[in-house]
């Protein structure tokens, strides 16, 4: 414990956490974690007088940083979302009323429409030589 707290570990990475000091004292974490409490509880007491933020903390807290800044972001595009909703109802109204409406016109028969001969059975004549 003394070793990680003087920053001068040997057998970990000297991170102030349950598993760095488990692994200086050549443990398993669950014997801090589950038979040896005192000593748990008495390594985060030492790091807490010291005023050190243990590493797990620090990345937490980095994580939830990020996190944050994500559900804004998220936030931000659902708003944007939301406001071209209506927009594109409209869109979608008139492109089905304009769809209706050419429908009905095909559906009617014109006259303007003339029908043109297909040209594979149309035989031109024979000219004279």
């Amino acid at each position: 414990m003394d070793r990680i707290l003087s920053g001068a570990p040997q057998a970990s990475n000297g991170a102030l956490t349950v598993v760095a000091l488990a692994q200086e004292a050549g443990v398993p974490r669950n014997a801090l974690t589950q038979r040896h409490l005192d000593l748990k509880n008495e390594f985060y007491e030492r790091v807490k007088e010291r005023g050190a933020t243990p590493d797990v903390e620090s990345r937490l807290r980095q994580k939830i940083v990020k996190l944050k800044e994500t559900i804004s972001n998220k936030n931000k595009e659902l708003d944007r979302l939301r406001t071209d909703v209506p927009a594109l109802v409209r869109v979608i109204n008139q492109l089905t009323l304009e769809n209706q409406q050419l429908r009905e016109q095909f559906s009617q028969p014109t006259t303007d429409v003339i029908p043109l001969h297909d040209r594979r059975r149309f035989q031109p004549p024979d000219l004279p030589s």
